[in-house]
């Protein structure tokens, strides 16, 4: 079970703003919305070919504070790492937010 003291990285909360692109689609930014407190887990990695270029996909369990407005269209910045949100969830004690991320590697 998660303590409020198994926290112990500062990650950058990051949500999607789209504009325009004047030809019919849109440019995606990521504006950042808070600092938060988190644990990084990590749980798996695959070899993956994105555009023909081999890497890893390497997969992390992130466990936040709960919150009710992380999506699968948020991403969460450790340094130069970002973790892509793949899918969020509740925990058992309704106390945390158990994110599951993955992180591109070429």
């Amino acid at each position: 079970m998660t303590q409020p003291g198994d926290l112990n990285r500062r990650l950058v909360l990051q949500a999607p703003s789209e504009t325009d692109d004047g030809a019919g689609g849109v440019t995606r930014a990521y504006t950042t919305i808070t600092s938060i407190w988190a644990q990084v887990v990590p749980q798996a990695m695959a070899a993956d070919v994105v555009a023909d270029s081999l890497g890893a996909r390497l997969r992390y369990r992130i466990i936040i504070r709960r919150r009710d407005d992380v999506t699968a269209r948020h991403q969460l910045l450790d340094g130069d790492i970002v973790y892509r949100v793949l899918a969020a969830r509740i925990s058992a004690d309704r106390r945390f937010l158990e994110i599951d991320a993955d992180v591109r590697e070429d």
